[in-house]
């Protein structure tokens, strides 16, 4: 039937209804039916129906009659647009299958899922675990590192036999022995297998079924057939579209290229087409949107969506209609900003789409399960992707055969690889993870995968280097989960020759033979490379050589590469391409004119082939004699085909014509290479070289005895019987020469080259690449020593580095000046020290070995973090699994303990015997540092006072380098050390001073000689002593002549007299003889230049002496006249230190304050009622909150490191509820103060800054009058005044004589209508003058008449200003009742909102901090109080302001104001009181008192105090009526009778008015008991003592003294002594507080408050504040993250999450998903803050690893409280490493935030930046 529709009209045979349709028996035949016929009938619109439809389709036809086996439930069916895993998951058809040794994991990664790796157990990086597996293992001490899968498609490695070095033991997946077995005989038969001539895929129908699976099921033969027939169908269907997609997605530029494409529509009798944009990781979504707006007309909205799901999908599609220019003008809008864009038929892409939905249903079925059996879908699957295409009536409208012309015995799957590109993200991302399960099935699975991929590699490498747009979701890197398996790369080069063919590949392509975006197969060996074309810039190459040595990685490939000649023959072919590329010329006579940055690209490539030239060169230690010799002879022949043999094509520039010079030196002549370094062009890039040096490092194979076996003498006879001497010559000047140009280059001699060739020569010699490149050549250089003759050697480097003549005497160079010839003869002997004495390779060292070598020698320069460490090691090392492994053993680690410390390796001791000062990877000023440490170390242990450091012998008992100390023997290098000295001594003789370098210089000489004495002790000395050099001098002579030369001896006198020492044991006679002793009258002259200067030094201290004797004399009778004029002088002003900005002093002459900062808060929390638990944290809270308290739930770091072990664990934040939380206005100063006038200047000139710089995001906000201080750079926006420091004396009438005395004084009063007229309506008693929106209230600038003290008036307006605004804004986050706005008395009352608040932000931030002996108001700094005295003092200003007239500015009238308002009869009879008092919070009219009347404010706090007590009871009961009951191990014994007395009864007397509150009371008292409400009463009631404490202390300092406590006595008792209040359980002799407190109680109980349990009293929170927890290891965090880290607002996971501190919420962090397009941008953690913390925010960013500061629209990021193992930060987990909670950085986050210090933390980030701004969008 499909066939028949083709010939009709889509919209014919879409109008059809269902029942017309031709009868189809067959489902798959109505599948065709309705697939043929959808595009028409569906108009070619794609909706959610559409799928669901397709889906409802393809199910139908698979099982047909059998649904009720894949869904449980046989009544069931399938919901419409559900998936078939998802109701299986739903049903429970996943759970836990029993372990079936052999069986894999497998488990697929989804998106952001977290992947662990053991290096320790790990074969190579790519194997890794789930969490589930590694949780089941032990990887105890290994190093274990952690990512997030970055998108689906990787698999867990568990069970796989091949990806551990070791058994890892997984339970869940055990081995399997005949796995194991298996494996070790499909490896030996490959190995020795003949391999085949035309490559063979493994086709379906050759993979035998599955064994041992216990889940098998009997399947009904016509299902098998149905799933199989529908499976193969929905496949071809997918390619059959693909046929005429594009691979690259270009806009046709007219409407002849429209029509001209491809289509699969068969008649093309309609004229839709589509305009389909494509994703691309280059395009941000505002400019996405910003062009769908504007081409489309679509709404901000609709354009988002389109947006979400280009990015969700890959592509969309933008606009569909038959208006071709329209369509082709918006198809070249999009192409013009370079996004991927596509113009087709509506038909071709709707039914791309559907092959969208068919792979998605492939990946759907992966998932799925048949009855018990996982496998047998898959296995469907993969029977039908390996079989081949089937013909189908679609194809016959195309010829799609040039598609597989190349690719033999092409499968379904093969069709796949090779349309992969024409495919978008989602429907790719699917097909890996399809491909990903079948690798699990079985080996031979595997086998048949990766064979069909390396069939179609060289066309899928062609479309990821040429054409892909989106290279992350390329099926090239499927690769990484193929080449990594040892037996299937094995096979892979075996049979399917796929290291020639990538071989290929890299040749052909770097000499940029590309033709119609393919790499021309095979390449034409005759081209060359040019590092200026497209190949060098592309970045995409270096996955091609990382899949080259995966490949070449695997143990039987490196086998086959050690015994198969052909593979180092392809190789060294590759390698000449790369020999010499970039040359380098010095510019001698002017600056190069235009440095490019080739060199880059040039080093990228050629460092990426050394990584596998090291790889190549591994693998023949598993070679025989015979196989290593034919490797070394073969790449010395492609050595010389290149750089020997000359022909016409050759470049000169890289390969210069090779020809030989004599030069004499000593008594002879040497012919060696002709060439000048400073005049010919030199390359960085020997890649050959480089490959016979790891040839050359198998001295074990290459010892004498192993080559006797083959017929051969020595590694010289290797070398030289296929080439001659000049030929290794040649060989060796290479790398000669580049070790030549690093020397001049380092010397100076090229700058005129510029950056650039600095650059090269860093990347050359950096620590973690020189193995690769330096050392190599270095290492050439030290063969050269035993294959050639050694003073030929010597001569020749020499002769490159133009020093022949100086060690014959000439001090004079023709180029070089006196300070590049000593550089240039430092840097010679540098390498000649390395050459002489490095054993690593010369003994093959065993790794474990070097990586020691490595580590001591870093760490000898004193102590470094690990990051740093590994800089100073070589890549292959560190990464090596020995290496933290070693590093315990030499090293000790200290952790961090401060916030700003990391974690640091210090070496132990002992392994400082093992440092070498001449370490080759030591730089000269390092090699002076160990030098220092290892002599003072000495010192200390010997004793001696000029300890001589002796050189170890090389102790070289093998192979072909034991005879490397004979060169000790010759005579040039015994001429070199003679002149290295003789020549430093005769020009400091010459010039009088020390010439450069001369110190290092006599250094390497003499240490070559204290080596020559060690390896040669005999033949040297006797060398030593006869051979004579220049002035008939021999080396005694000038070791003579240094040891009592005045400017080196004290520096070198010991070391020469060992030298000599050593020597005489052989030479006795000749030494004495030429050795002159130093005349014993002679003083050392650095001893008579210290003589002189302290003698000078004496003279001059007598002459000071008497020059102040002398004054004092003449001083005292002047000094006698002043002390009786200032006897007369007035006493001076009190000083309060220096104005910050004028520098003058700060005192009551001119109007001054400290600079503060306003700003409004959330800190404060109400109990939270609506958590049951919080009552058990309430009755276990320590009792007194002055006392250090242990820190929150996290251990040491050292613990926290100790166990990493543990295994993570789902992470709870248990953040505090937002709703819990009080509004309010916190103040702060920073310790700076500042004159007014220069405070008015300084604001303006903060305003002219922002004019300069307008598009700079600055740290603070004129809008808001903001500023920086000039000095610490704090936030501020107010100046406090500083009041004088007198404070009033406090009222010492005793309690009771002082009310009735106050209540007489009132009842005498005439009542106050001004006063009464200030009070606000609503019957509170509070004042309207206080309130920050008052109406009345006149600023200094509108004030009529202008007091004396104007100054004070201006600094509180702007306070005012500032809480005036901040009100106006945040009416909403107030529950208090306030007036209407335009009444006097509106907003904010700031007693209460503003200084109460400060002082109880103040309190929180000192719980569970303090010293023994003090309270908390001693823990206030000077600062503090100094704020609090200014804003009491505001509070001041702003009532006398209205009572300008009276003498006392209305204080005494707003002193019995308040008094009225404690005493009940008065509350009774004035409407103005009619609010119940305890709704008040009672500090706020202790704050009131403090303002106006602070000589009462003692008695004002003692019923401050009860009326607190009375509030409590009545809140305490509203919680303990909605608390469950507390555990037993809570208090059941009373322990502060003395305080509270009778509880019960207290309790009792407080509600006795509510008759509602009764019967809550005894069920309170039942259910919880005495003991447990006393001990609730206490913690409520603790913090109101504190913080009248810091205010009594702050406004009368010496009224309330501290009492003697003892250790014992708890911090309510004590403060209780220090405030002078009578405890609750004196209360039966207190009448008067008994009264109050009877009248307040039955107030409130007539109230409207009262009559039901809802009480209107809430709680504060009493105990220490914590933030949200996070898990002590950082993995934890990304386990389940669905049940933990789902964004509330979009109900998904985070893709970049961040989580609030304050409630633990997650968010999207700066993701377009939760963006608020219309409030500026606004980023969901933006949006939180206003439901959360209010204007701050504290976020922890998981996969940045950073904390996420938010303030006003800025923001900052901090320092993550996460450290590493090694105790670092990793940001944004770029190393990977498990990471543990740091308890400090933990610690300083919350007191950032519990001290207020968000705002300035930012400001001063800011400050230090020019920052663009943009945090709003977070």
């Amino acid at each position: 039937m499909s066939g028949l529709s083709s010939f009709f009209p889509s919209k014919l045979l879409g109008s059809m209804h269902p029942r017309d349709r031709p009868s189809a028996p067959d489902p798959l035949a109505r599948l065709r039916f309705a697939l043929d016929t959808m595009p028409g009938s569906r108009k070619y619109v794609f909706t959610p129906a559409t799928r669901a439809e397709i889906l409802s389709e393809l199910y139908d036809a698979f099982w047909g009659q059998y649904a009720h086996l894949f869904l449980l439930n046989s009544n069931s069916s399938l919901p419409m647009h559900a998936l078939l895993s998802e109701v299986q998951a739903r049903m429970g058809a996943y759970k836990e299958a029993p372990a079936v040794p052999g069986r894999p994991c497998g488990h697929l990664f989804k998106k952001g899922e977290a992947c662990f790796r053991c290096k320790d157990c790990a074969l190579d990086e790519s194997c890794v675990l789930c969490f589930r597996c590694f949780e089941a293992t032990d990887h105890t001490d290994h190093n274990v590192s952690f990512f997030i899968a970055q998108q689906s498609g990787g698999s867990c490695d568990c069970g796989d036999l091949e990806a551990w070095r070791q058994t890892i033991n997984c339970p869940h997946h055990p081995p399997s022995q005949e796995g194991l077995d298996y494996i070790s005989s499909f490896t030996a038969k490959t190995i020795q297998a003949t391999p085949k001539v035309t490559p063979k895929v493994i086709l379906g129908s050759d993979i035998p079924p599955i064994r041992n699976y216990p889940g098998r099921m009997p399947i009904p033969p016509e299902l098998q057939e149905s799933m199989a027939r529908t499976i193969g169908y929905a496949i071809d269907y997918v390619l059959d579209t693909l046929d005429f997609s594009p691979e690259v997605t270009i806009a046709p530029l007219n409407e002849e290229m429209l029509w001209k494409q491809p289509s699969g529509d068969p008649m093309m009798m309609k004229d839709q087409f589509c305009v389909v944009m494509w994703n691309d990781d280059k395009h941000s979504f505002a400019e996405v949107i910003q062009l769908l707006l504007d081409l489309t007309g679509r709404t901000r909205e609709e354009a988002l969506e389109v947006a979400n799901r280009i990015d969700d999908q890959g592509r969309d599609i933008i606009e569909m209609n038959s208006n071709i220019p329209r369509l082709l003008d918006m198809g070249q809008s999009i192409a013009q900003i370079d996004l991927g864009v596509t113009i087709r038929r509506a038909y071709d892409t709707f039914r791309e789409q559907v092959s969208a939905v068919i792979i998605e249903w492939l990946l759907d079925l992966a998932r799925c399960c048949l009855g018990s059996d996982t496998l047998i879908l898959r296995e469907l699957i993969a029977s039908e992707l390996l079989s081949p295409r089937k013909q189908t009536y679609a194809r016959a409208f195309t010829d799609s055969s040039p598609v597989v012309a190349d690719i033999s015995d092409p499968a379904r799957l093969d069709w796949l690889l090779l349309y992969h590109t024409k495919l978008w993200k989602k429907p790719r991302l699917d097909l890996k993870e399809v491909y990903a399960s079948l690798l699990i099935l079985s080996h031979d699975h595997k086998l048949a995968i990766a064979s069909h991929f390396t069939n179609v590699y060289s066309r899928v490498i062609d479309a990821y280097l040429l054409t892909d747009r989106e290279a992350e979701t390329s099926i090239k890197y499927f690769a990484l989960q193929l080449f990594t398996v040892p037996s299937v790369s094995l096979y892979l080069v075996r049979h399917q020759n796929v290291v020639s063919r990538l071989l290929s590949i890299i040749a052909a392509f770097f000499t940029n033979q590309i033709q119609d975006n393919r790499i021309v197969y095979p390449p034409n060996p005759q081209a060359d490379v040019d590092v200026d074309t497209f190949p060098f810039k592309s970045k995409r190459f270096m996955t091609i050589f990382s899949d080259l040595r995966n490949l070449c990685h695997n143990e039987p490939v490196q086998q086959l590469i050690a015994h198969n000649r052909e593979f180092i023959t392809q190789f060294s072919r590759t390698c000449q391409l790369f020999m010499c590329v970039n040359p380098n010329k010095r510019a001698a006579s002017s600056h190069v004119e235009y440095e490019t940055d080739v060199w880059i690209s040039v080093f990228n490539v050629t460092l990426s082939l050394s990584r596998v030239i090291k790889v190549y060169g591994e693998a023949f230690s598993r070679s025989t004699v015979a196989e290593l010799v034919s490797a070394i002879t073969t790449v010395m022949h492609h050595i010389l085909m290149v750089s020997a043999v000359h022909t016409e094509d050759r470049d000169p520039t890289r390969f210069p014509r090779i020809a030989f010079h004599h030069v004499e030196f000593g008594n002879a002549t040497y012919e060696v290479v002709d060439f000048e370094v400073m005049e010919g062009w030199v390359s960085f890039h020997h890649s050959l070289q480089w490959l016979l040096a790891e040839l050359f490092k198998h001295v074990d194979i290459l010892d004498d005895g192993p080559l006797r076996e083959v017929g051969i003498g020595s590694l010289r006879e290797v070398c030289l019987r296929n080439a001659s001497v000049q030929a290794i010559q040649t060989i060796i000047d290479y790398p000669l020469r580049v070790i030549s140009m690093v020397a001049q280059i380092r010397a100076g001699l090229w700058v005129r080259n510029g950056f650039a060739i600095r650059g090269q020569v860093m990347h050359y010699r950096d620590f973690m690449l020189r193995e690769l490149c330096y050392d190599q050549d270095l290492f050439i250089l030290q063969t050269a020593l035993i294959v050639l003759e050694p003073n030929t050697v010597i001569v020749t480097m020499l002769d490159r580095f133009s020093l022949a003549g100086y060690f014959t005497g000439a001090t004079l160079h023709h180029v070089y000046d006196s300070t590049q010839l000593a550089n240039m003869v430092e840097e010679f002997l540098y390498v000649l020290i390395t050459i002489l004495t490095e054993r690593a390779n010369a003994i093959k060292m065993p790794l474990p070995q070097a990586v020691r070598r490595e580590i001591v020698h870093a760490l000898a320069l004193g102590p470094c973090t690990y990051t740093e460490l590994v800089k100073r090691v070589a890549e292959r090392k560190s990464e090596d699994i020995c290496f933290d492994r070693v590093l315990k053993d030499v090293a000790n680690f200290k952790p961090p303990e401060s916030t700003t410390d990391s974690g640091l390796y210090e070496l132990k001791d002992e392994a400082f015997d093992e440092v070498n000062p001449f370490f080759y990877h030591h730089t000269r000023n390092k090699r002076e540092e160990v030098e220092l440490i290892l002599r003072n170390r000495l010192k200390k242990k010997a004793g001696l006072d000029d300890p001589v450091l002796i050189p170890k012998p090389t102790e070289i008992t093998h192979g072909p380098f034991r005879a490397l100390p004979a060169v000790f023997e010759s005579e040039v290098l015994l001429q070199i050390m003679f002149y290295g000295m003789f020549n430093v001594i005769g020009i400091t003789d010459a010039m009088g001073s020390a010439p450069p370098s001369a110190e290092a210089i006599l250094d390497q000489s003499l240490h070559l000689v204290m080596l020559a004495v060690i390896e040669r002790p005999q033949t040297f000395s006797d060398l030593a002593v006869i051979k004579v050099f220049e002035e008939n001098q021999n080396l005694i002579d000038v070791l003579s002549a240094l040891e009592h030369n005045g400017k080196y001896s004290k520096i070198y006198k010991a070391r020469i007299q060992w030298i000599l020492s050593q020597i005489a044991q052989y030479r006795p006679q000749e030494v004495q003889a030429r050795h002159i002793s130093a005349p014993s009258t002679t003083l050392d002259p650095e001893d008579a230049k210290k003589r002189a200067a302290k003698a000078r030094q004496e003279s001059l201290m007598k002459q000071m002496k008497a020059q102040q004797a002398s004054f004092a004399t003449n001083f005292n009778d002047l000094d006698d006249e002043d002390e009786d004029e200032m006897a007369e002088t007035l006493p001076a002003p009190i000083s309060y230190g220096t104005c910050i900005v004028c520098q003058e002093e700060l005192n009551s002459s001119r109007a001054f304050g400290s600079l503060g900062l306003i700003q409004p808060s959330r800190l404060l929390r109400r109990y939270p009622d609506t958590q049951p638990d919080c009552i058990n944290e309430v009755l276990s809270a320590a009792d007194s909150l002055d006392h250090p308290a242990p820190t929150s739930h996290i251990p040491s770091f050292a613990a926290a490191v100790a166990q990493c072990d543990v295994k993570p664990r789902a992470a709870t934040f248990e953040g505090f509820p937002p709703q819990f939380t009080r509004f309010g206005l916190h103040s702060s100063v920073c310790s700076h103060m500042m004159h007014l006038e220069c405070f008015t200047v300084y604001s303006a000139s903060i305003r002219q800054r922002h004019r300069a710089q307008p598009m700079r995001n600055h740290p603070e906000s004129i809008p808001r009058k903001e500023y920086i201080c000039p000095l610490c750079k704090s936030l501020g926006n107010v100046i406090i005044p500083v009041v004088p420091s007198t404070p009033p004396q406090l009222n010492t009438i005793p309690f009771t004589e002082w009310i009735r005395s106050a209540g007489i004084s009132i009842l005498k009063s005439k009542p106050d209508l001004m006063l009464d007229s200030l009070q606000l309506r609503t019957g509170t008693g509070e004042f309207a003058f206080w309130a920050a929106q008052d109406p009345g209230y006149q600023s200094y600038t509108r004030s009529p008449d202008q007091p004396d003290s104007g100054e004070l008036h201006k600094m509180v307006d702007t306070l005012m200003g500032v809480a005036k605004t901040i009100s106006q804004q945040t009416r909403h986050l107030r529950d208090r009742v306030e007036p209407d706005s335009s009444d006097r008395g509106s907003g904010m009352y700031l007693p209460e909102d503003l200084v109460g608040y400060t002082i109880a932000s103040i309190e929180v931030a000192q719980r569970g901090q303090g010293l023994p002996g003090t309270t908390v108001d001693h823990s206030l700094t000077e600062s503090q109080t100094r704020m609090i005295q200014g804003l009491v003092a505001c509070l001041t200003k702003l009532a006398a302001l209205h009572f300008k007239t009276r003498p006392d500015e209305g204080r005494d009238a707003i002193r019995q104001a308040i008094i009225k308002r404690l005493l009940p009869e008065w509350t009774r009879s004035s409407v103005a009181y009619s609010f119940p008092l305890l709704l008040r919070d009672p500090f706020t009219i202790l704050v009131e008192t403090a303002a106006v009347a602070p000589e009462m404010l003692h008695h004002i706090l003692i019923f401050a105090y009860y009326a607190f007590l009375a509030r409590t009871v009545v809140g305490l009961l509203y919680v303990l009526n909605k608390a469950r009951p507390p555990p037993v191990t809570s208090p059941t014994q009373r322990q502060y009778e003395d305080i509270f007395g009778d509880i019960h009864m207290f309790v009792m007397s407080v509600i006795r008015p509510s008759p509602v509150f009764e019967h809550a009371a005894e069920i309170a008292f039942q259910a919880f008991g005495d003991a447990r409400i006393e001990k609730l009463l206490y913690v409520f009631t603790l913090p109101f003592l504190r913080r009248a404490a810091i205010l009594c202390r702050t406004i009368l300092p010496t009224a309330f003294q501290t009492p003697a406590s003892t250790d014992d006595m708890c911090e309510y008792k004590r403060l209780l002594m220090m405030l002078n209040i009578p405890p609750l359980a004196g209360l039966p002799k207190q009448e008067t507080l008994q009264t109050a407190l009877g009248g307040w109680c039955a107030h409130y109980g007539h109230s409207p408050a009262a009559s039901q349990l809802n009480c209107g009293i809430t709680l504060d929170y009493p105990i220490i504040y914590q933030i949200a927890k996070l898990p002590i290891v950082l993995d934890s965090l990304l386990i389940d993250q669905e049940k933990n880290m789902m964004c509330t607002r979009c109900k998904t996971v985070p893709h970049d999450a961040a989580i609030c501190l304050m409630c633990g919420a997650t968010c999207c962090l700066q993701s377009h998903c939760c963006m608020d397009y219309d409030s500026q941008s606004r980023g969901e953690c933006n949006m939180h803050l206003r439901e959360c913390s209010g204007p701050v925010g504290v976020y922890f960013c998981v996969k940045r690893c950073a904390m996420l500061y938010l303030y006003a629209n800025n923001g900052t990021f901090g320092q993550s409280p996460y450290l590493d193992v090694h105790g670092e930060a990793d940001m944004s987990m770029r190393r990977g490493r498990r990471q543990f909670l740091h308890q400090g950085r933990w610690e300083e986050i919350r007191r950032i935030w519990l001290n207020h210090g968000i705002p300035t933390l930012i400001a001063r980030r800011l400050e230090s930046t020019v920052d663009s701004g943009g945090w709003e969008t977070m």
